[in-house]
């Protein structure tokens, strides 16, 4: 299973959330830093079973709610993608305090 790590507290806002995923998951350059393109993204990069570890999980929930709730709603949709065309929801969301 591939494995992505993302520090929590790296995560302060937008800027950084797109910032710290590219180079954490290893986006193109043409990575647009807008949630439609991280769900394409990530999805691309989902092929095979893939868990996604957040650290710091309760630091993001306390400081940057909003950032938490888009890691976690967006990586639903990319699941949801993949069952919707026959294929297997491989991406695991993951956090710890």
């Amino acid at each position: 299973m591939q494995t992505f790590r993302i520090k929590g507290k790296r995560l302060k806002n937008w800027k950084t959330f797109h910032s710290e995923f590219k180079k954490e998951m290893n986006f193109p350059d043409y990575y647009g830093e807008n949630m439609n393109a991280w769900i394409d993204c990530v999805d691309e990069l989902t092929d095979k079973p893939t868990l996604l570890e957040i650290d710091n999980g309760k630091y993001l929930k306390e400081n940057a709610p909003e950032l938490l709730n888009a890691i976690l709603e967006c990586g639903a949709f990319v699941n949801y993608r993949k069952i919707e065309v026959g294929e297997k929801p491989n991406l695991i969301i993951s956090t710890n305090s």
